[in-house]
């Protein structure tokens, strides 16, 4: 019978704490009216191309004029050559791509 009770008393008493999901209220919540509001800074090359349509598209970001938010992105693009032949032709490379970020308010500029 307590096996029964209190997986129930556990229930009413945690719906009772306040607490709500963050993502809560989906495209029209506080974290994705928030998240929309950040414009991505034009980032450098190709890669920076890439990199910048796609965090517009996860962001969601609507209209650049009127953004809270400014993220500014600087990548480092680095490629490494190991493996090498004996007639010095690289058979391996390695790519490390590092992204520093800063993310900026616009009536601020903090």
């Amino acid at each position: 019978m307590n096996r029964f009770i209190a997986p129930i008393l556990l229930a009413l008493i945690l719906s009772a704490c306040g607490l709500q999901p963050l993502y809560s209220g989906g495209s029209k919540g506080a974290v994705a009216t928030t998240l929309g509001s950040v414009s991505v800074a034009t980032i450098e090359g190709k890669s920076g191309w890439l990199m910048r349509n796609a965090l517009t598209d996860r962001l969601g970001a609507q209209d650049s004029n009127a953004a809270q938010f400014r993220l500014v992105v600087t990548l480092d693009d680095r490629i490494e050559g190991f493996g090498v032949r004996a007639d010095d032709t690289v058979t391996r490379e390695r790519r490390t791509l590092r992204a520093r970020y800063q993310l900026i308010s616009v009536a601020t500029g903090e």
